[in-house]
């Protein structure tokens, strides 16, 4: 299997420099366990709670199982055994050493219910999400730093509009990637299947399957829309909150992922309600049965795709910097919606749109300006449209039209 060089590869190096334990999390088959493999060396262990015989070592003396005599311990898929979590607690608090432990987790630690330790204070959580674009071209995430200060005169790869369907149906699971058509779609369902029969026990004891089943396929068809639950209730025959647990544990599962309303104003009619997104766009293609000359040229399907994929390009690139960036979305009563929204540390505004259409117009940037206007006020505000044209092309009043390959760099030079 092709080897990628990981954006996350530095913020665990100098996690461990700086923090006594660190948290790799993410969905399984996203490349935690090649990363994390990657650190082993003499002064560094790696075990796996995947590996029966560990997990039952784990399980009855947690105490012994994490004492070691390393510079660090890799612990992969931690959620196994939850209880090791008080044992390291102890550890570390008896020696303040940095960079005693890397765990690895498939699912949220923190939505499981027998977890009592959160070891606050003594963990630095990092996020690793399915392969991005630029991590499979070699770039660098340096988009949202460009797009903050407006320079586009980068070298970048043009795309056409075919391509940047093709990537976004691929999706970015390593092994998945690999393959093509039918065999690629089967990958997909079989990794679904698996995580509701195996990975879903770890972390609940729901026992429906088949509504599982059901809820993921439902929630593939919502990736990039405001969450309505009485909506999905609705299909499903399923209570409130029973619903809203199942997607608790899909999302601690990380198929799914909730953007939050942007919020910070006080302008009274205001949406509140999170969008939702599949955690992978190629997932979302294979679960809905789609194929390339179905959606092509159906607007709806194709704009979802397209979203859901860009979702997860700029969510990867924010995550790499999130002591820098949070990523939310906009949405008022009047049905004025911005895509996505991205605000930086110093307060500044970064608005983006997406469209999978290769041309834009005037019209495109109508919501973008208006929250530039009347919510944005003093603060920076840069709104750009995603598209899948051939070049950038200024707007005027701080706003641009962005080709999707502008998103991963090929190099840092002016053209």
């Amino acid at each position: 299997m092709t080897f990628y060089q990981r954006w996350q590869s530095g913020t665990i190096k100098h996690a461990l420099k700086t923090r006594r334990v660190a948290l790799l999390n993410g969905p399984r088959q996203c490349g935690k366990t090649t990363l994390a493999k990657q650190l082993i060396s003499s002064e560094v262990q790696y075990l796996t709670l995947d590996d029966v015989t560990l997990r039952e070592a784990a399980t009855r003396d947690p105490q012994g199982f994490v004492q070691h005599k390393h510079a660090t311990l890799i612990i992969d898929e931690i959620q196994r055994v939850p209880s090791l979590l008080i044992a390291i607690k102890k550890v570390v608090d008896e020696n303040t050493r940095s960079g005693q432990y890397l765990l690895t987790g498939s699912a949220n630690i923190q939505s499981i219910p027998s977890v009592q330790e959160s070891l606050a204070g003594r963990i630095t959580k990092i996020r690793l999400k399915t392969l991005s674009q630029g991590e499979m071209q070699e770039a660098q995430p340096t988009f949202l730093e460009h797009a903050f200060n407006q320079d586009f005169k980068y070298a970048y790869k043009p795309s056409t509009q075919e391509e940047v369907i093709r990537m976004a149906a691929g999706g970015g699971f390593p092994e998945a990637i690999q393959l093509k058509g039918r065999d690629q779609r089967k990958w997909h369902l079989d990794y679904v299947e698996a995580l509701l029969e195996r990975d879903l026990k770890d972390i609940t004891h729901i026992k429906k399957h088949d509504v599982m089943s059901r809820l993921v396929a439902i929630l593939a068809a919502w990736s990039s829309k405001y969450m309505d639950i009485t909506a999905i209730c609705s299909g499903l025959s399923l209570r409130r909150e029973t619903l809203e647990s199942y997607i608790n544990a899909l999302e601690s599962l990380y198929l799914v992922e909730r953007v939050p309303a942007w919020r910070k104003t006080d302008y009274d009619r205001i949406g509140k309600k999170p969008k939702m997104f599949m955690a992978d766009s190629g997932l979302m293609f294979s679960l809905l049965s789609w194929n390339l000359e179905q959606i092509r040229y159906q607007s709806d399907p194709l704009g979802k795709l397209i979203e859901t994929f860009a979702f997860n390009e700029i969510s990867t690139q924010v995550g790499v910097h999130s002591e820098i960036y949070e990523l939310f979305h906009y949405r008022d009563r009047e049905q004025r919606e911005i895509d996505l929204i991205v605000e930086r540390e110093d307060q500044s505004l970064l608005g983006i749109e997406i469209k999978s259409a290769s041309v834009v117009t005037k019209n495109d940037f109508k919501h973008l300006l208006w929250f530039k206007n009347n919510l944005a006020k003093r603060r920076p505000f840069v709104g750009i449209v995603l598209y899948t044209g051939d070049s950038p092309v200024s707007f005027g009043d701080n706003l641009w039209a962005v080709p999707f390959p502008m998103i991963w760099p090929t190099g840092n030079l002016p053209l």
